[in-house]
């Protein structure tokens, strides 16, 4: 909850060639606490006793935070790759706590694959919202609330009552 996560980038490539197929950056600001997974703690009788390690849900980072700066071997331009960053860049203003709700808000509206979806398109997904988030007993409002915090950040707009837009 430091706030202390790096950039990080996932890199593919071809082992004959030695060329990159794929090269994916993730801001520091774009990981939500639900991608995290912890592991259990190395055995006592470990060099690294103690240590505890993670690993990181690539699916529950949504798209919008997935920067590809290299595409099936295709480099993609520096100027899309900026655009990419600069539309995400709002989320760093977040609170840690506040900022994963976004995020994984905004990923289960990725999920629904519709250009309009309602508050009852994500309603329906609650539970998986009360396992990312279980501390939290009001989760409709939550989602209500994200969603406003989502289109105040260019993210989608409100089409009318309970009806919102995706933007791209």
């Amino acid at each position: 909850m430091n706030d202390e996560t790096p950039n990080f980038y996932f890199m593919q490539y071809e082992l004959a060639t030695w060329s990159i197929k794929n090269l994916l950056l993730i801001p520091h600001f774009a990981f939500p606490l639900s991608a995290i997974i912890k592991r259990k703690p190395l055995s006592p009788t470990a060099r690294r006793a103690g240590w505890v390690g993670c690993n990181i849900a690539l699916n529950l980072i949504p798209p919008d935070a997935r920067i590809a700066v290299v595409e099936e071997s295709r480099v993609i331009s520096e100027k899309v790759v900026r655009e990419k960053y600069r539309r995400a860049k709002p989320l760093k203003e977040l609170s840690v706590v506040e900022r994963g709700w976004a995020l994984d808000v905004l990923t289960a509206v990725r999920s629904l694959n519709k250009e309009e979806f309602t508050n009852q398109d994500l309603y329906a997904l609650e539970q998986n919202f009360e396992k990312l988030h279980p501390g939290n007993r009001h989760v409709r409002d939550k989602i209500r609330q994200q969603l406003q915090v989502l289109r105040d950040m260019g993210r989608g707009g409100h089409v009318g009552k309970g009806r919102w837009r995706v933007m791209s």
